[in-house]
């Protein structure tokens, strides 16, 4: 099974920003702690804070890959691009948020990618990205 990981703007400052949002651990920490409890999934890791670049990998990875987990960061509030990329493309996307988005500011209330993933996971820190891994088994 092949998973891709797709982490948005400002996703490579975890461990560094806003720890009490977002806790003191980078991604590519836990994502050592994800590939050894999953050795029989091939995770992949991309992180863009371009929202074409994440288009692109969506487009790359779409139609070949077994699931798709995206944590779109700010661009899920906005991206009308990366909603249609979700919705052209074959392979499920399940949508995860480290922090509780309804517990933020109203503007972070609303996903425009949310509808056309398989579900969205959000608030339950990193772990999101564990629950989302075991929605693909």
């Amino acid at each position: 099974m092949k998973i891709q990981i797709i982490n948005g703007p400002n996703l490579n400052l975890l461990g560094l920003r806003e720890k009490s949002i977002y806790g003191d651990s980078s991604f590519e920490d836990y994502l050592v702690t994800l590939r050894d409890k999953y050795q029989i999934i091939d995770i992949e890791y991309f992180q863009s804070n371009i929202e074409g670049e994440i288009i692109n990998k969506l487009h790359e990875v779409g139609f070949s890959y077994d699931g798709i987990i995206l944590n779109g960061g700010a661009y899920t509030h906005t991206s009308i691009g990366i909603a249609d990329a979700i919705a052209g493309i074959n392979t499920i996307v399940v949508e995860v948020h480290i922090s509780n988005i309804y517990a933020r500011e109203e503007f972070r209330h609303v996903s425009l990618s949310g509808k056309n993933c398989r579900g969205v996971i959000t608030g339950f820190g990193l772990e999101g990205y564990r629950l989302a891994l075991e929605s693909f088994l």
